[in-house]
């Protein structure tokens, strides 16, 4: 009354349970298995992109940890903080995650972990840098067509290139969390409201007229 298995099957049972550990689904692996046999290409390719998407989950859950570890710090401090600053984190999160879908953010995730938490900080200086750039041509009314403010508008545009927000739906995304959320927005950074709002504003028509 018992079945006896061949060891092929023994085999492909085993790999079938190491491959389930490794959190592959079930009818990948079937399909995999079924198609190569002991060629193992397939399963190369299945496992590198398996590896792939735990390194896009890991770069989101320390990002997570990150912005929880500040709210706790928060807490903890001798002070305890105003509510507005306390609720910072979790109202950028919230604009983020109402106008970009979430096949957008994982885009946006996967392409931040493909570019490493280095690109991302000097990335972040970059912008600080351009913003302060932006503000001093705002101020002094320098056309659009000069070319320090073509050169910086083009700078921007490769900055939103490299993080993948260069894409139509991105760009409408991000206009749209920015036009909808601008006052709050502006009251987070390091710079007066007034001026960073004018600053971006003019970064957004120096790229238009570029």
């Amino acid at each position: 009354g018992h079945r006896r298995y061949t060891a092929a099957e023994v085999r492909r049972l085993y790999r079938v349970r190491a491959l389930r550990q490794l959190g592959l689904p079930l009818q990948e692996i079937a399909s995999v298995l079924d198609r190569t046999g002991d060629d193992l290409t397939d399963l190369r390719e299945l496992l590198t992109a398996q590896l792939h998407q735990l390194r896009v989950q890991a770069e989101r859950i320390t990002r997570l940890q990150t912005q929880l570890v500040d709210l706790l710090n928060q807490l903890d401090g001798a002070a305890m903080p105003h509510p507005e600053q306390f609720l910072t984190t979790l109202e950028m999160i919230s604009m983020y995650e109402q106008h970009f879908t979430q096949e957008q953010r994982d885009r946006l995730d996967e392409r931040r972990a493909e570019l490493g938490t280095e690109a991302v900080d000097a990335a972040r200086t970059q912008v600080a840098s351009m913003i302060e750039e932006a503000i001093r041509h705002q101020r002094a009314g320098t056309p659009f067509d000069d070319p320090a403010v073509r050169d910086l508008a083009g700078r921007w545009s490769a900055l939103g290139a490299q993080f993948g927000t260069d894409g139509p739906q991105e760009q409408a995304s991000a206009r749209r969390l920015w036009d909808d959320n601008r006052e709050e927005i502006s009251r987070r950074v390091p710079w007066p409201a007034e001026d960073f709002i004018a600053a971006v504003e003019y970064l957004r028509q120096a790229r238009g007229a570029a």
